[in-house]
């Protein structure tokens, strides 16, 4: 009898620890491995993957796919009339189509069939002040898509018909922005969706971050610790584990050896940061991403001075290498694609 009450007391006991505490072995990570697929004159800071294929888009209009597992590369261009240099710095993939957005003026989105290859525009804005930074999908239906201020406030738009239609918010809808404030096409990385909920971060004259739980019908503003009250100081990245758990990350792009008010953690869905690591570790770094099947608990950073890898959600760094990279997305636990300029590369982690 006291063997069962003592079983049943440590079943209880264990069901109630934190995931981190139950997390299982993973060896350390002590390198990187690095393999080229793609060396030419292509700046590509739009990155995604979905079932077996990674997507990408870039400069000079360019946009294309790498199968994970071969490692095979197709490329597309859009030429929009006549203009041979537009700017994709936002991709979104869907079970159906991988859709492009363009940073600057004109604003254009572009939806490719993953059926024929086809290329459709969907979506059309101009205007001296348009400027996107950003594009996510919550599933096949859903997206939405977020800009730099115009009229006084940030731009947003939403698609509920799988991105045929895509709508503007009213800027009464959202709150109020402080002058001066705007975000970063840095690497697609300032909104992080998870459930119902949408993180998106700034920079700036101000570093926050803009939560909505339910879909972007309703929001609210938290500050950040972020540096921030400089042109190119700010969040560059978000990531979300689940709806408490989240990262951000950025610094200032004119200092990018700084690395002190440039990382934070969250525990209570955003509501309150905690700044990570604050002097010691990464300097800037323009995309953050928690690794998979680690529960959580490891995070690669990326940016032009190198490649960073934590293994306790931010509080140690090692730096993996001095490669500068944009972006990176994983495929599994350990794999992934790294895009930067003028180079795509698979990546591997090393473990002991």
């Amino acid at each position: 009898m006291h063997y069962r009450l003592l079983l049943a007391l440590l079943l209880v006991l264990n069901s109630c620890k934190p995931e981190s505490e139950l997390k299982e072995d993973i060896s350390p990570v002590t390198g990187i491995e690095l393999l080229e697929i793609s060396n030419d004159s292509l700046s590509v800071r739009a990155l995604e993957f979905s079932g077996n294929t990674f997507w990408f888009a870039g400069n000079k209009g360019s946009y294309g796919s790498i199968i994970d597992s071969s490692k095979q590369l197709t490329k597309g261009r859009v030429i929009y009339e006549g203009n041979e240099s537009l700017e994709f710095r936002s991709i979104a993939v869907t079970d159906n189509f991988t859709f492009i957005l363009t940073a600057g003026n004109p604003g254009l989105i572009y939806r490719i069939s993953h059926e024929n290859d086809s290329l459709a525009l969907v979506y059309k804005e101009v205007g001296e002040t348009v400027f996107y930074d950003s594009l996510k999908f919550w599933n096949d239906n859903e997206g939405i898509a977020m800009g730099d201020p115009q009229d006084g406030c940030f731009t947003i738009l939403m698609t509920k018909d799988g991105g045929n239609n895509w709508d503007k918010v009213p800027c009464e809808a959202l709150p109020n922005m402080i002058e001066g404030e705007a975000a970063f096409a840095a690497s697609n990385s300032n909104i992080a969706i998870n459930g119902n909920h949408i993180w998106i971060v700034t920079g700036g004259a101000a570093a926050r971050v803009w939560h909505s739980a339910d879909k972007g019908k309703s929001w609210q503003v938290m500050e950040s610790p972020i540096s921030q009250g400089g042109a190119m100081t700010g969040i560059y990245a978000v990531d979300f584990y689940d709806e408490n758990l989240g990262v951000i990350m950025g610094g200032d792009w004119n200092a990018k050896e700084i690395n002190t008010s440039n990382k934070a953690i969250t525990r209570d869905g955003g509501k309150t940061w905690s700044l990570l690591a604050d002097g010691v570790g990464p300097g800037y770094s323009s995309d953050i991403s928690f690794v998979p099947g680690t529960q959580g608990q490891e995070l690669l950073a990326v940016g032009t001075p190198g490649i960073w890898w934590s293994s306790d959600q931010g509080e140690n760094w090692i730096q993996l290498s001095e490669s500068g990279f944009y972006t990176a997305a994983f495929s599994q636990m350990d794999e992934g694609v790294l895009a930067g300029n003028n180079l795509i590369s698979s990546f591997r982690l090393i473990r002991k």
